[in-house]
């Protein structure tokens, strides 16, 4: 690798400012004007990697995501989906939370575009935990499921379609295959809670027979008294998804009989 060329192709395709410092044979720290979420600057290496020449963050883009969420956050759902399609659509391998790419046939300059717009669109996930929280509690309560639950046994949003055609009263999920359905419930509020309570009170006024549970984004936030009448109607609660994952799983798989 020949320092001069290197650095100029890097300042050709990405950045005038980009510069890179020796740190070794065959081994140069690269430094770009790009920062993530906090401020601080993106972790860049040029170097040898048994018979290739490689680009590669040295784990440092995960461990900049676990100071705002914890790593099996990264691991289900939304978060999961996005980065394991960046990797995929720029070539970058994860080895043990190492960022690698491989430069083609000396092409630093390109190598180092992708690999930077890869670590930016990962880097982004934190950003969607702070905004899309919610949506990404769906993600992870669908995903949850169907890692749990034969998919074909699995009816999302789930409305009775002779009775109630418009769906008024649904449910976030209806898993059939037992004597009696059972009927899941995924809370992130006080509103989302009552809804669910009231499909509950419809059901059994209209005779149906079921199962009811219900798992909560955080039931710490929920108002003492829309808990205690959702509590009324509901059979079986786990308090957050995060914290239950296991014993949500170990319940489905002793009680889908």
């Amino acid at each position: 690798m020949i320092f001069s060329e290197i650095e100029q192709s890097f300042k050709e395709k990405v950045s005038d400012k980009v510069r890179i410092s020796s740190e070794g044979i065959d081994r140069y720290r690269v430094f770009t004007p790009f920062v993530f979420n906090d401020g601080d600057h993106l972790a860049v290496v040029l170097r040898k990697y048994g018979s290739r020449v490689v680009l590669t963050d040295e784990a440092d883009t995960y461990m900049h995501l676990t100071y705002s969420m914890k790593e099996k956050d990264l691991q289900s759902g939304t978060r999961y989906e996005i980065i394991s399609n960046t990797l995929s659509t720029f070539g970058i391998q994860d080895v043990d939370g190492e960022l690698i790419l491989e430069v083609p046939d000396h092409q630093y300059g390109g190598a180092l575009f992708s690999f930077i717009q890869a670590i930016l669109k990962i880097s982004d996930v934190s950003f969607l935990t702070r905004e899309y929280v919610r949506s990404t509690f769906m993600e992870d309560f669908k995903s949850l499921l169907c890692e749990t639950v034969d998919q074909k046994r699995i009816v999302f949003d789930w409305n009775d379609p002779v009775r109630d055609p418009e769906g008024k009263y649904s449910v976030d999920c209806q898993i059939n295959g037992m004597r009696t359905p059972l009927y899941i419930s995924a809370l992130s509020g006080d509103s989302k809670t009552r809804d669910a309570t009231i499909a509950l009170l419809q059901f059994e006024k209209w005779g149906m027979p079921f199962q009811s549970m219900a798992i909560f984004e955080n039931q710490e936030a929920i108002g003492r008294r829309v808990l205690a009448r959702f509590t009324d109607v509901c059979d079986k609660q786990f308090s957050s998804l995060k914290s239950n994952r296991k014993r949500i799983q170990k319940f489905l798989l002793e009680n889908l009989n």
